[in-house]
């Protein structure tokens, strides 16, 4: 077995080089603040007046002995200054005349008696006689103690420190991988950094960011919500390199939770998971939630004994979701450490973002110039979304845009609009690129082969196969990003480069019906079915929205693959669920006089109605008025008989079956149970023992359903006291049988590992913008 190098040693031989001169003044003042908390352990008191018009900073402090210094050793107890001395040239050496104003500032700095200890953080190089020279001028000025610590001192304290990383992860954009990870996690992280570069170059080590950090390392998990565009995922993608880099973990991207449970694996402790849209991408997806309903506590025994994990999703879509997951299997999740709300940024986070943005992004410095005055203004604007500040970055996305304060700030306001305009102008050629890549749905494979209806497609959108592949190394870095999905390794090609702008390519193909009708062309049902609204109304979260005058053709596709979908269970809960919630009366009405056996065909629905989806369907179709009382019929004769035999409470409590039974029938159903359940629940109650199998489940596990549709009927039952009586029974005998079968099951212990903290320094006011240098080159 190959030996690897420890975590957080030099993997690679030579001196680690991270380009530091790409950081601003501000964020490489971040960097040395992080130094002192995460490294020296210092607690900062306050933060130094920058506006000097040198690209420095300082802070100010009483030096406290860590357990483990690097480069200070045995620095007096006396108060300190650290000074922050910035370039944007690479391989820049600092000489003493750079430092004029500093060796007068000190001599202040020790009249006032703030200053016993000078340490000089730059990035820039400094010489030997250098250096010795620094050291005498500032022992002129009354310093006690000095110490200059260079470029390369930094960069070698990056490569060594993994926790140092983990508070500044924009490093691992900057230098070569080989050189801080070992072998194994060198070869995932070059794959997530291929996909990841451009985010890491700007992210910025927000609140969130650092509770996230906080909740996975003492808990375990964290789950990120917020609206669109706010970051959620880019804060995940981070996490997953801290992981491999300072916490030793294989990485995974998920799909979903049955995804993370075949991954996991009990023997590597050392796992993390992170799974974007746990819950639905655009709309609430109910199998997808159901999947994680019926898979939590296997997630979260593998939580317990070590993996970590990590969920996004938007809010709206949780909200939803939420209601459908049994709080007992996930009691995490009601827990207010471990859930982020990656859209609270402070203002200077606003501004750091937006910084980051504008400087790397390829805005003319006259451009730059021109904004450099309205960036506060557009930092706060509210919502403020960091997807935003990476459009106004870029040239791509700012062709109309009015370089005034008024002018940016609609811009960061309404990015929707804005993007409409852009796509608008693109040339065929991009618009082929994009539906194509739209089409594909998470990626389009490269280098480009096109199927049939693919020709169709650059053919019918006047493009060329020549000009498509030009637009999509064009449009790489500003619409579409190019790698391989940390979800599927095994292939490479372009994707959104933000779920956002897939959304807005939705919202222009539905400007024009002839664009649907090339969308539609050739596509399987499955694509159809995730891609599209055949509602006119409006509801979070934008899909391409089909006119009624082509409801004739989507029935039409499925039709054809309805047979396909009936023995297809994924495919039958996309189908059910595109019913559900993204068909408008007119269409549901079409399509049920196409397809009459369809409504027959619902109501044979199985237990357990908490995650069955058939009875959103015609609950869907009793609103449309397309129950008749056939139908009606037959859906009271299934849920009667399942509510007893199963027994099944799922009627007395979801919101579906409100309109599907009227209050006449739900008093009548609860007399049917109250009469026959506790009669018959002792063959019910063996049915269920003689179906359990030991190597599949736990028997607390197993028999958790049957007790929470018993509490259930417990709620429903509340002001009859026999009734309640009678289902209390039935709940001893269900913990009776579980004792006869064996043991309670003790999982292993919680995972536990709580991070050390350190208080980080408040930002105090100081004079100089953090956008001054953003007109610089």
């Amino acid at each position: 077995m190959t030996d690897h190098p420890r975590k957080g040693t030099v993997a690679a031989p030579g001196s680690p080089d991270f380009a530091l001169h790409t950081l601003g003044w501000r964020a490489f003042q971040d960097l040395c603040s992080a130094v002192l908390r995460e490294v020296w352990a210092q607690s900062v008191h306050t933060f130094a007046d920058s506006n000097d018009g040198g690209r420095d900073g300082a802070f100010y402090g009483t030096w406290q002995q860590s357990p483990d210094p690097i480069g200070v050793q045995d620095l007096p107890d006396g108060p300190f200054v650290l000074q922050c001395k910035h370039t944007k040239k690479a391989d820049t050496t600092l000489t003493p005349s750079d430092l004029s104003d500093e060796f007068a500032k000190a001599r202040t700095l020790v009249d006032r008696g703030l200053c016993g200890s000078y340490v000089l953080l730059t990035n820039a190089r400094v010489s030997g006689t250098s250096e010795a020279t620094i050291r005498q001028r500032l022992r002129d000025a009354g310093v006690g103690h000095v110490e200059v610590l260079d470029g390369q001192w930094i960069c070698d304290t990056i490569a060594t420190r993994p926790r140092l990383r983990t508070f500044v992860p924009r490093v691992y954009g900057l230098g070569d991988l080989s050189q801080i990870l070992d072998e194994r996690a060198y070869t995932q992280a070059q794959a997530l950094l291929g996909y990841l570069r451009d985010e890491l170059a700007t992210f910025v080590v927000t609140d969130a960011y650092r509770r996230a950090v906080q909740a996975v390392q003492a808990h375990g998990f964290v789950l990120l919500l917020g609206e669109p565009g706010v970051g959620k995922s880019v804060i995940a993608e981070t996490l997953a390199m801290t992981a491999l880099d300072a916490w030793g973990c294989l990485t995974v991207k998920a799909p979903d939770a049955a995804g993370l449970v075949r991954h996991w694996n009990p023997l590597e402790p050392k796992q993390f998971f992170w799974v974007d849209d746990a819950f639905g991408s655009v709309r609430h997806e109910r199998h997808l939630t159901d999947n994680w309903a019926r898979h939590m506590r296997e997630v979260m025994i593998a939580i317990r004994r070590g993996a970590q994990v990590v969920l996004t999703s938007r809010d709206y879509i949780y909200r939803d979701a939420r209601r459908y997951l049994k709080e007992s299997a996930y009691p995490l999740l009601h827990e207010q450490q471990v859930v982020v709300d990656a859209a609270q940024l402070s203002p200077e986070e606003r501004r750091q973002i937006l910084y980051n943005h504008i400087k790397l992004g390829d805005q003319p410095r006259e451009v730059r110039r021109s904004m450099k005055f309205h960036l506060h203004e557009a930092a706060d604007t509210d919502p403020f979304y960091p997807e935003a500040a990476r459009r106004l970055g870029l040239q791509k996305f700012t062709r109309r845009l009015h370089l005034n304060g008024r002018g940016i700030a609609d811009f960061m306001a309404h990015p929707s609009d804005y993007l409409r305009q852009v796509y608008d102008e693109l040339e065929p050629d991009e618009k082929t690129a994009l539906a194509l890549t739209y089409q594909a749905g998470e990626c389009l494979p490269a280098p480009l082969d096109l199927d049939p209806s693919q020709h169709d497609v650059v053919t019918r959108m006047g493009g060329t196969f020549a000009g498509v592949s030009r637009a999509l190394s064009t449009l790489t870095g500003t619409f579409l990003r190019q790698g391989s999905p940390p979800s599927n390794g095994t292939i490479t090609g372009w994707a959104f480069r933000h779920p956002t702008l897939q959304e807005g390519f939705a919202a222009f193909l539905a400007t024009d019906p002839n664009l649907i009708k090339i969308f539609l062309s050739g596509q399987n049902w499955r694509t159809i079915l995730s891609r599209i609204d055949c509602d006119t109304g409006n509801q979070d979260g934008t899909l391409l929205r089909v006119p009624p005058s082509l409801y004739p053709r989507v029935i039409e596709i499925l039709r054809a693959a309805d047979q396909e979908t009936l023995t297809d269970c994924l495919g039958q809960r996309v189908w059910h669920e595109f019913l559900a919630s993204r068909c408008s009366d007119e269409f549901l009405a079409l399509y049920t006089q196409a397809e009459p056996a369809t409504i027959v065909r619902l109501t044979w629905f199985t237990s357990f109605l908490n995650v069955v989806d058939e009875p959103q369907v015609l609950a869907r179709l009793q609103q449309a008025s397309l129950i008749e009382p056939a139908h009606h019929q037959l859906i009271v004769e299934r849920v009667t008989k399942l509510a007893v035999e199963s027994p099944d409470a799922g009627w007395t409590w979801l919101p579906e079956w409100k309109s599907l039974l009227s209050d006449t029938e739900r008093e009548q159903l609860l007399s049917h149970v109250k009469q026959q359940l506790p009669s018959r629940f002792d063959q019910i109650l063996q049915d269920w023992r003689s179906n359990y199998n030991p190597d599949e489940a736990d028997p607390h596990t197993y028999f958790e359903e049957l007790e929470i549709e018993l509490n259930n009927y417990q709620k429903a039952f509340a002001d009859d006291t026999d009734a309640v009586s009678a289902i209390d029974q039935a709940l001893e005998k269900v913990n009776e049988t579980i004792w006869a079968i064996g043991e309670e099951f003790v999982p292993q212990g919680p995972y536990a590992a709580g991070p050390h903290r350190h208080s980080a320094p408040a930002d105090a006011p100081h004079g100089r913008s953090i956008f001054d240098d953003i007109d610089d080159d």
